[in-house]
């Protein structure tokens, strides 16, 4: 088992699927079951049943938690509890109004702006990053009708109604996953929390540590909702057969199985030229899980 973020789920001996699961390290996660599972004794009574481990390695911790959410979606395994999991889905909207500029945070789907960024999965998380990113381009208070309150911040924090075109441009290009726009975010964040620290200002030091983190989740690499509606992602690796195919823009459906070579590597050349080192990579290591 690679020591790589990912899901991860067990089959009984009739080859039903009875868990899945995610981990930010498969190896350390999976090999966890072996213990006494002090954290999570409701699992206790499953791990007698399980015959064989199946793996889906990820390009990121936030892809593998999509994925599992994805998957729990669809069906829910007899020693999971919740379908589709505990996290909520949120999406940041850009509003760059010269009278009142905002960067909301949408909860319900039916509130979402075409326009809005995301979806993002974990609103904790989202809250944390939006605050890092006002933090840095405090956007909402370069309005030109501010309240008193704001007014008053704005002037301390020397922002103007000349500042909104750059914060809005610096905060969309990091919500578009734009390189060097990250560095920025990253690299001022760190600035703020070594100068909280210089003026012994710890619990904002903190505060700024934990909107780094949540920023860092925001923009990592997530494919697996979002994609191309129908997709479907097929690997073959001695003479194992994986498929991982979408419901709309969502992967949540994933397969492995006995075949041969010829059937495929048909079914593995249809698969987007972008998918394909994924598409490898796991027949490789679901493979090697059934040989085991």
């Amino acid at each position: 088992m690679p020591a790589e973020p990912g899901v991860y789920r067990f089959r009984d001996d009739r080859d039903r699927v009875i868990y899945v699961g995610r981990a930010s390290d498969l190896r350390v996660r999976v090999r966890s079951y072996a213990g006494d599972l002090a954290d999570r004794p409701h699992l206790r009574r499953m791990v007698p049943q399980v015959r064989r481990v199946e793996a889906v390695v990820c390009a990121s911790v936030p892809e593998a938690a999509w994925l599992e959410r994805n998957l729990l979606e669809r069906a829910l395994p007899r020693w999971n509890r919740i379908r589709g999991g505990l996290e909520l889905v949120g999406w940041l909207e850009l509003d760059a109004d010269p009278a009142r500029p905002l960067l909301r945070l949408v909860v319900a789907e039916a509130d979402r702006p075409a326009s809005a960024f995301g979806p993002y999965l974990g609103v904790e998380r989202l809250a944390l990053a939006r605050r890092g990113l006002l933090r840095v381009w405090p956007l909402e208070l370069a309005g030109q009708r501010l309240d008193p309150a704001a007014g008053s911040l704005a002037e301390a924090r020397g922002v103007v109604p000349a500042d909104l075109g750059r914060f809005a441009e610096r905060i969309r290009a990091v919500l578009a996953r734009d390189p060097a726009a990250i560095d920025e975010l990253r690299h001022r964040l760190a600035g703020a929390r070594d100068q909280a620290v210089a003026q012994l200002a710890f619990e904002v030091a903190g505060q700024v540590v934990e909107e780094t983190a949540a920023v860092d989740w925001l923009v990592a690499a997530q494919r697996v909702t979002g994609c191309t509606e129908g997709l479907v992602v097929a690997g073959w690796a001695d003479g194992v057969l994986v498929t991982v195919r979408a419901s709309g823009d969502r992967l949540d459906r994933w397969t492995s199985r006995p075949s041969s070579r010829e059937a495929g590597e048909r079914a593995a050349s249809a698969t987007p030229a972008r998918w394909r080192a994924f598409a490898v990579r796991n027949a490789e290591l679901a493979a090697a899980l059934r040989a085991c």
